[in-house]
């Protein structure tokens, strides 16, 4: 599969998603109930739920899109670089609209595949899920409800999944196999776990972005040492605005 991979028609994406309020407390009293219920198997006998709520960025139904960053290995002089685009809007559904009508140009140009990390089990499912609870028309590329594991692979990509080899049985983060093939971590400032903090409380999204643009590219170099390729340096990144 992977050696007859054109990996210029691939587009490396990465999302990062927050809790729909700041707090627990702001969320209105019927989906305090519901998220009450969401959780009631994970707390720990005396927790108390809300402060759980953090996670809620992880749900497709508590939480919401604040990025996607869309990138692609491209050359300049005959030298492979990485151009990388952010979307980021308050408004979900104009960051929604604004990243599909990136993805039918990248389609029209021959870049047909989207790749992430865990993307089968979060990005892609998350995407699609915010754009039918917002109205916004799915691209065809992500238009595959019901669809079959078999029938999505000429479309989408999971580095996650590629290196499981068919075990199933754990998670295998993407820091760490960037430490295990040697590529530049983009975990160098913060984590998915600060993401909440740093876009309800510090209201830093230009951190944010730096971030998930840094992981797409962490993304694409491990797709190339999957197929015995040099990666690309992270001083080979152009951000695109």
């Amino acid at each position: 599969m992977l050696s007859n991979l054109n990996i210029k028609n691939v587009i490396f994406i990465d999302i990062e998603t927050a809790p729909a309020a700041p707090v627990f407390d702001e969320l209105a009293e019927n989906w305090q109930k519901l998220w009450q219920h969401k959780m009631q198997y994970k707390i720990d006998e005396g927790e108390d739920v809300s402060v759980l709520y953090q996670r809620a960025g992880i749900y497709a139904e508590f939480g919401r899109i604040i990025c996607i960053s869309a990138g692609y290995i491209a050359e300049i002089d005959g030298e492979p670089v990485y151009r990388v685009k952010s979307f980021y809007d308050e408004d979900e559904a104009a960051l929604l609209t604004g990243f599909f009508g990136a993805l039918e140009k990248f389609a029209k140009q021959g870049k047909t595949q989207l790749c992430a990390h865990n993307g089968y089990e979060f990005d892609f499912p998350f995407i699609a899920r915010r754009a039918l609870v917002l109205g916004v028309k799915l691209p065809p590329v992500l238009a595959l409800a019901g669809a079959r594991p078999w029938e999505i692979k000429e479309q989408l990509l999971d580095t996650m999944q590629l290196w499981k080899f068919g075990d199933y049985k754990h998670y295998t983060s993407l820091s760490l196999l960037c430490e295990l093939f040697g590529i530049p971590t983009p975990k160098d400032d913060i984590d998915g776990s600060q993401v909440h903090r740093v876009y309800w409380v510090e209201k830093d999204i230009d951190r944010i972005v730096r971030y998930c643009e840094k992981d797409t590219l962490a993304v694409a170099s491990l797709l190339l040492r999957y197929k015995g390729l040099p990666i690309i340096s992270p001083e080979n990144m152009i951000s695109l605005k």
